[in-house]
């Protein structure tokens, strides 16, 4: 069975199922290269609600602070403990290691408004 297809923000947050309402989010490859060595990540604590567009938490780089936007509603079920220790996960490993949390989706449709690998990639070439 193949891997359940990654989604994309217009953002550079890649959105990942893993589980039947569960989805992983982390930022993008390309994210982490624009953003520099990363330092410091602030993420919401589980439980909290979170809606798609607003910002859940911070991402501090030597070069700037960014916002790391919700691109789904939801709980927020699991946060990556491991990036208080090591922030630079995000820029050794953004796709897998560095992810950030996982929601639990209040609307299993709201993937479908994401972007897929190739529109996202459509996106940062025109950066």
């Amino acid at each position: 069975m193949a891997a359940p297809e990654i989604k994309y923000t217009e953002e550079h947050e890649w959105v990942q199922p893993v589980g039947e309402d569960t989805v992983r989010i982390g930022i993008t490859d390309y994210a982490q290269q624009q953003l520099g060595d990363v330092v410091f990540v602030q993420l919401p604590e589980a439980g909290q609600q979170v809606a798609a567009g607003d910002s859940m938490g911070e991402v501090e780089s030597t070069k700037s602070v960014s916002d790391i936007y919700a691109p789904v509603t939801g709980e927020v079920t699991e946060v990556n403990t491991a990036l208080e220790d090591q922030p630079e996960l995000v820029n050794s490993d953004a796709a897998g290691q560095g992810w950030m949390v996982e929601i639990r989706l209040a609307d299993l449709e709201q993937l479908g408004g994401l972007l897929d690998a190739e529109a996202y990639q459509k996106l940062i070439d025109q950066a």
